[in-house]
């Protein structure tokens, strides 16, 4: 991404908005009044050390069960999420691709992608998944869980794409993948901002996210300790080191 580019997105009205999100798994204070916005056609990464609260703040957005928000607020394109189930935030455009996939056990990957649009709002048709990813097509008749884990990785974001969603979440998608494996998934998430949809990535593996992504926050117990331009990160040997180990 240009610079011109880069600052354009910091400074264009947010798409998504973060305020004040406080969240528990039970008595454990996880998330503790963040604060950030994501731009429209953005690739934000979400980072910080293990045990950060990374995963709980993507859950968190995506209104699942668990973890409890009990305080903030979640905007989406003007939509307040945060008054949302899970399936409301769905319909409104959310699509989480959780860290261990939730592969349909017992259904083929074209029974997988067909599951995603038994209601509406339907996004990109199978077939159109299929040209983004030749080798589900190839595989279309086998059963998901048997899948390679790049495969699994491929089927679990074109699910989220047979949904119509503003927002792609992706919980570690390189975790024990091959880098010629992680290469595909780049490109692929590449073609996926092209279509101007947005996407919020959350992976251990900060440098390779880093470079892909245009944003990016850090988180540190539950807070955010930076908040800015991806380059900006990677320029910062300092930042790396004390936030991110790297």
């Amino acid at each position: 991404m240009s610079a011109s580019n880069a600052n354009h997105a910091t400074n264009a009205p947010a798409f998504l908005s973060i305020w004040d999100m406080h969240a528990y798994y039970g008595e454990s204070y996880i998330v503790q009044g963040i604060n950030f916005n994501v731009h429209e056609g953005e690739i934000l990464a979400l980072l910080g050390r293990n045990g950060a609260g990374k995963t709980t703040t993507l859950r968190a957005i995506a209104r699942m069960d668990d973890p409890q928000v009990s305080h903030g607020e979640i905007w989406l394109d003007h939509q307040p999420l945060h008054t949302m189930s899970s399936y409301q935030a769905s319909q409104a455009g959310l699509g989480l691709v959780p860290e261990d996939r939730s592969i349909i056990p017992g259904l083929t990957v074209e029974e997988n992608l067909k599951l995603a649009q038994i209601a509406p709002p339907i996004g990109w048709s199978i077939d159109r998944v299929y040209d983004l990813f030749p080798r589900l097509r190839e595989r279309r008749t086998q059963e998901g869980v048997t899948l390679s884990g790049g495969e699994q990785q491929m089927l679990a974001i074109a699910r989220a794409l047979c949904r119509d969603i503003k927002v792609l979440l992706l919980d570690e998608p390189y975790e024990g993948l091959a880098p010629v494996i992680v290469d595909e998934i780049e490109k692929t998430l590449s073609i996926i901002k092209e279509q101007g949809i947005t996407t919020i990535l959350v992976e251990q593996n900060a440098v390779r996210a880093l470079k892909l992504a245009d944003r990016a926050v850090i988180l540190d117990t539950g807070g955010i300790v930076f908040d800015g331009l991806a380059s900006e990160v990677l320029e910062n040997e300092q930042l790396r080191a004390e936030y991110l180990a790297i």
